[in-house]
């Protein structure tokens, strides 16, 4: 694995944009971080000895997250104490999780800690996973299609572990054929984020795995969280044009969910799902992706219950010493303490022998308990000023198999809000795609006159919509 400099893209901040990533911001002076999100100068250089590495890794890890949910459902008192799940969530979640075939989850994405092989440091020569953010993860389209399209543009290196796009057009294809036989109708799939995030993130990611919907054959239709009613006549959602939502994705989080009004009524609705009058009429309630059941996962008291589970196991090779804070050993000196509940790197305190050597403020996470976890420092990777630079590796999971990677990079070793995205390639083995021109930007403005924009991906799909496009 390596940190290998290259030169800029002509007006890459730009041509990100027009591909989807109008949160990419030609970065300004004071702003908390001092290049643009994706600074287009660098990448990460992985062997296909190491990304098969990866995969095994977060397969195995994967495959532990499975038998832990089965672990957990016949606990439920572990689900209602240490993972601080409502008690009216129980049903919904070992429902959700009990079907056969599995289906209702689409994605998900675990972050490990790794070095290469060939790292100095012997420990970072193995992956550990930090967490796995199961419910509501981001940086899907720079790492689904942004990254190709530049390895693509700069030719460098001959591959990347990257089926993220095709894999979730299967996703859909899968898991909704399931529904419509459990619905008993084809049903349109709502696709929800909150209102009024300002960066455009999360309209977009869900845009992105709206249009893998779409080409697997569905029709869809955005919506706001705060734009969905809840009829009081038969206690069932709707959107503002009175459609019933019969399935919905939302890049909402659950822990939220349930602390809101209508967060017990969804687990009610759930119940009457595939319901039909005596007419044929549908009278059942609304599928929601993800499930319930990702609840488990995207609470990082997971990781405690994995290591008390498998710390005997060879799997456990890909996982750290982990514990409810409560019950971590006097001898673990150097960890990790983080809320079970928490985003961006929020409320989380690296010690080092006694020592605090970083730490982020709670922002109000941490309520419901911490878990420690054996400190693992991400590898530091130097530019050529000197600057420490320290990436976070985030394998993606779709429809339960690796799809893909994308790699956070931050100069704290606490990855948080002000990470940019780098691209990464494989550099041996055969090359898997066709060198492309790097588009002119001006040559397309000057053609569209238009703010929608359409770019073809590598598996021909479409991101049909880019919204306002923003331009530097």
């Amino acid at each position: 694995m390596r940190r290998v400099p290259t030169e800029k893209r002509p007006n890459a901040t730009r041509l990100l944009q027009m591909q989807g990533l109008v949160f990419c911001k030609d970065s300004k002076e004071g702003d908390a971080n001092d290049e643009p999100y994706w600074p287009d100068d660098r990448y990460y250089s992985f062997t296909s000895e190491e990304t098969t590495l990866l995969e095994k890794a977060a397969t195995d890890v994967f495959d532990m997250c499975c038998e832990a949910a089965d672990y957990l459902v016949e606990h439920p008192e572990m689900i209602t104490g240490r993972m601080a799940v409502p008690a009216f969530a129980l049903k919904q979640i070992k429902e959700s999780w009990d079907r056969e075939p599995a289906w209702g989850s689409v994605y998900g994405r675990f972050d490990f800690c790794f070095g290469g092989l060939d790292h100095p440091d012997p420990q970072l020569r193995t992956p550990k996973c930090y967490e796995f953010n199961a419910d509501t993860p981001t940086s899907i389209i720079e790492s689904g299609s942004c990254q190709w399209w530049w390895m693509e543009q700069k030719g460098e290196g001959n591959d990347q572990l990257n089926s993220i796009y095709e894999k979730l057009v299967d996703a859909w294809k899968r898991n909704l054929a399931l529904v419509e036989e459990k619905l008993g109708h084809r049903p349109k799939v709502h696709f929800a984020t909150g209102q009024g995030e300002p960066s455009g993130e999360d309209a977009m990611s869900t845009l992105y795995i709206s249009t893998a919907c779409q080409e697997a054959g569905y029709e869809t239709k955005r919506i706001y969280m705060e734009h969905i009613s809840l009829s009081k006549k038969d206690g069932r959602f709707y959107d503002l044009q009175g459609e019933h939502i019969d399935v919905i994705f939302k890049l909402y989080p659950w822990e939220w969910m349930v602390e809101q009004k209508f967060g017990e009524a969804a687990f009610k609705d759930m119940e009457t799902v595939g319901q039909r009058n005596e007419a044929g009429g549908y009278i059942g309630g609304t599928i929601w992706f993800e499930p319930p059941y990702k609840m488990l996962w995207s609470n990082k008291a997971l990781m405690a219950v994995l290591w008390s589970i498998f710390k005997d196991d060879p799997r456990s090779q890909w996982l750290l010493p982990t514990y409810f804070e409560d019950e971590a050993p006097q001898s673990l000196k150097s960890f990790a303490r983080k809320p079970i509940f928490s985003r961006e790197g929020w409320g989380v305190t690296l010690e080092e022998k006694g020592k605090v050597v970083s730490e982020v403020k709670s922002d109000g996470y941490g309520k419901e308990g911490y878990i420690v976890q054996e400190l693992a420092m991400l590898p530091a990777f130097e530019n050529e000023e000197g600057t420490a630079y320290y990436p976070l590796l985030g394998l993606w999971m779709i429809d339960g198999e690796v799809g893909g990677m994308g790699i956070r990079e931050d100069k704290s070793t606490i990855t948080g809000n002000a990470s940019v995205f780098i691209p990464h390639t494989i550099s041996d083995g055969p090359v898997k795609y066709e060198r492309k021109p790097v588009p002119d930007v001006d040559e397309i403005e000057a053609g569209l006159k238009l703010e929608r924009l359409q770019l073809q991906d590598k598996s021909n799909g479409v991101l049909e919509y880019i919204g306002s496009v923003v331009v530097a």
